[in-house]
């Protein structure tokens, strides 16, 4: 590992942003989205300088150590795909920063948005550079949290707050998946760094645990990118404010999951369970967004669920098998990051200005929102995938990449064509349905946003163009780099703007006369697809809350049963599994000790022994509980008195002073229940309560005596007796290791009496408080 990189320092600025944001906000209030923007700005620029050296192939890595006992590394690795993807979180992260100081100014948790806004962004850069597995996950769940609090943001809105749970615990729980993933990875290939997994060849998919492995990242991947059936979360995100369902819901963290199968492709991909699943589960993904796409009448819902259909796309394609489809997914997520992000933004400013994202209400803002019009119409040709825009090129490349001639190959091809038709649709349908037609009647007046809020949808949705009229250097400088390192072999990739003259172009008409015809009746489709679901009824989103309301009820269940308010019931479960368990150890690994011979004890010996004996027999035949309170203390001065026959004084102190103190307070305790002064068990709770103590007891004796009988070690007694002294500048053994050895923990049991010490005295002055106050009245 190497110092601290100045990269380094970029890819982590964010973070500083984060504490910076509420600050600059108080000061500048909406104008500190200029001063902030120039952090992700800085960080896009800084990236653009690795473009040159990764176009030809070459591979950065740098990093500083954090946990060199465990392996693990602050590292980062910049390839075509992670350089790709970082560029697009940080150059639309700038203008997700300015479109939110305009879409939020004057709110009173604008400086609180922002910062959570660049933790989720220093989170996802951190995800797609990452090189080490155990850096890789825990950026994964920041960025599960961090959208929890965006999505959350408006947190008094009931429906605010269950999609931001919702998210959280459908992605959280692929996060688990893929910690798991991420041991299995280490375990076999015995590498830490993805840069090295990525080269250990066929290792992984000859392993044994090839399968495990592959469900584990399958499992992350395919709940963050919300694929069906997970997909249920992503448009319920939407309740976020818009610059988050432009930022975390088109182009960057539902993209992690893509992120992820691409990357380990080199090392998972190119085997039958790989080529299967991806493809079954992305296509049926890429239908049902689309299909559930076609019935939304809010332009977020309807931009989202065409999200849920593209991520399903990039799935299919990463999966497909073959170096064509691999460049295909390139280009589509790019062009899906271009197009996505501004639409959007785009459906925010409609929104921010007219008061409604309900398309049934908008028409005629084309003379009010001219500069919104015309980012959402080259967008919206990008998204339906026409020239000469990045998203024809990505439709043509996908259409040379799958259309092949045995079953499989036209089954996928035939429900791809569906997906791209709708996606025509709703494309269609943003563009022309809020601008075109009739004016009508808004609940705001509708007017051009500010600057802040244009120029994102403008500056993206020109980039679909340029980015396609210049598809040699497009080419050049990003796709052939990424497609390379998914593929993890040379990519060379030359699509142009230019028709696919066969096939592909056929298809591609096909692909839009049938859009076309959907779109004309459009509040046909509308109804006959709301009917399907009326009768179908039941969803994955219901589901999930009969999932949740189980969960809890299953809780309280056990709750009920483990917690149900008696400590004699806590303390005879404690005891019997702990002297079961002990017995069956023993008993199922034979470790039995031998009975040492009887050696006659002397007189005092013999005193001692028979003073706790006589203290047994007394708190067993005691009349009353005080008295047995006050018998038990004989066993622990029997024991402290044990101790000063063997040579140690100090702990004996330590003994009386506990068992003294044990009996006074429980003394003192008893004085102040209502309690029968004698014990009134029946007979048989009396035997099995014996019955337990005598297990307990017993297996204890055993197992001490077992462990007694192995050879002592004196390496630990060797080390305190060598080092007190000298490391610690402490004569007294028990001391130094209490103080200083482990000295955390004794400072953590200090904390937990202190703790306990505050409540019991909150709790008395309320008891004191109560009876003041009812006199009072």
């Amino acid at each position: 590992m190497t110092g601290m990189n100045p990269t380094i320092v970029f890819l982590l600025s964010p973070f500083l942003a984060a504490l910076l944001s509420p600050v600059l906000v108080r000061i500048m209030g909406a104008n500190a989205a200029w001063l902030l923007a120039l952090i992700p700005a800085g960080i896009f620029a800084h990236l653009l300088g690795y473009v040159p050296s990764v176009a030809e192939g070459e591979a950065a890595t740098m990093g500083v150590v954090w946990a060199p006992s465990l392996g693990v590394n602050l590292s980062y690795f910049l390839d075509g795909l992670s350089l790709t993807f970082a560029l697009l979180i940080s150059g639309i992260g700038t203008l997700i920063i300015l479109y939110a100081g305009g879409y939020l100014k004057g709110h009173a948790q604008h400086g609180r948005f922002l910062a959570f806004l660049f933790l989720f962004m220093g989170s996802m850069i951190g995800v797609v550079t990452a090189d080490n597995l155990i850096a890789l996950f825990i950026y994964w769940e920041l960025t599960s949290i961090t959208s929890f609090l965006l999505i959350g943001f408006d947190h008094n809105r009931m429906a605010s707050r269950r999609a931001a749970l919702q998210a959280l615990v459908v992605t959280g729980g692929g996060g688990l998946a893929l910690l798991a993933g991420v041991v299995v990875l280490h375990l076999v290939t015995g590498m830490n760094e993805l840069s090295l997994v990525l080269n250990s060849g066929d290792v992984l998919r000859e392993s044994p645990f090839y399968l495990l492995a592959f469900w584990l990242v399958i499992g992350g991947a395919f709940t963050k990118s919300a694929q069906f059936p997970f997909h249920f979360w992503l448009p319920n995100a939407m309740e976020a404010p818009t610059p988050v369902s432009a930022y975390l819901h088109s182009a960057t963290m539902v993209k992690a999951g893509v992120y992820l199968l691409m990357r380990m492709n080199p090392v998972l991909g190119d085997t039958l369970v790989w080529q299967t699943v991806l493809p079954v589960f992305g296509t049926a993904t890429l239908v049902i967004g689309t299909l559930l796409a076609i019935r939304q009448t809010d332009l977020k819902l309807m931009l989202a669920y065409t999200t849920v259909a593209s991520l399903g796309l990039l799935v299919s394609l990463t999966g497909f098998g073959n170096e064509k489809a691999i460049e295909a997914a390139v280009y589509y997520l790019v062009a899906h990051a271009l197009f996505k992000g501004a639409l959007f933004m785009v459906a925010g400013l409609i929104d921010h200005e007219a008061g409604t994202r309900d398309i049934r209400a908008l028409g005629g803002l084309r003379s009010a929102m001219p500069l919104t019009f015309a980012a959402a119409a080259l967008a919206s040709l990008s998204m339906a995938g026409l020239p000469p825009f990045i998203g024809f090129m990505a439709k043509e490349e996908i259409y040379a990449a799958i259309a092949r001639a045995d079953a499989w190959s036209v089954a996928i091809t035939l429900f791809t064509i569906i997906g791209n038709a709708l996606m025509l649709v709703i494309a269609a349908a943003v563009a022309i349905r809020p601008f075109l037609g009739e004016a009508k009647e808004t609940p705001k007046h509708a007017h051009e946003g500010p600057v802040l809020m244009w120029l994102g949808p403008v500056v993206l949705a020109t980039l679909g163009l340029v980015s396609a009229i210049v598809a040699h250097t497009t080419n050049h400088l990003f796709v052939s780099p990424m497609a390379g390192a998914v593929a993890g072999a040379e990519v060379d990739a030359h699509a142009a703007i230019a028709f696919h003259i066969g096939l592909p172009l056929a298809l591609s008409v096909v692909t839009i006369a049938l859009g076309i015809a959907v779109f004309c009746f459009l509040p046909q489709a509308r109804f006959a697809m709301a009917k399907v679901l009326h009768r179908i009824g039941w969803g994955p989103d219901t589901g999930f809350d009969q999932f949740i309301s189980g969960l809890v009820s299953l809780s309280t269940l056990i709750t009920r049963f483990l917690q149900n308010g008696r400590m004699e019931a806590y303390m005879t479960t404690v005891f019997l599994i702990f002297g079961v368990a002990i017995w069956y150890g023993l008993i199922r690994y034979g470790e039995f000790p031998e009975f040492p011979q009887f050696v006659t004890p002397t007189f005092y010996e013999a005193g001692i022994f028979l003073l706790a004996v006589l203290g047994l027999a007394a708190v067993i035949y005691a009349h009353d509980r005080l008295t047995a309170i006050v018998s038990l203390g004989i066993q622990g001065f029997a024991v402290a008195v044990i101790f000063i026959l063997f040579g140690a004084p100090d702990l004996s102190f330590t003994q009386f002073m506990v068992e003294t103190l044990s009996v006074v307070i429980l003394a003192l305790v008893m004085t102040r229940l209502i309690l029968d002064k004698t014990d009134h068990r029946p007979f048989g709770e009396r035997f099995f309560d014996t019955a337990v103590a005598l297990i307990a007891g017993s297996g204890f004796l055993l197992l001490l005596l077992a462990v007694l009988q192995v050879p002592f070690d004196p390496a630990l007694s060797d080390f305190f007796t060598a080092y007190s002294r000298v490391v610690a500048h402490g004569r007294n053994i028990v001391n130094v290791i209490i103080v200083d050895f482990r000295g955390l923990d004794t400072m953590g049991e200090i904390a937990v009496v202190m703790i306990a010490g505050l409540g019991i005295i909150a709790l008395i002055r309320v008891k004191a408080r109560r009876p003041r106050a009812e006199a009072e009245q």
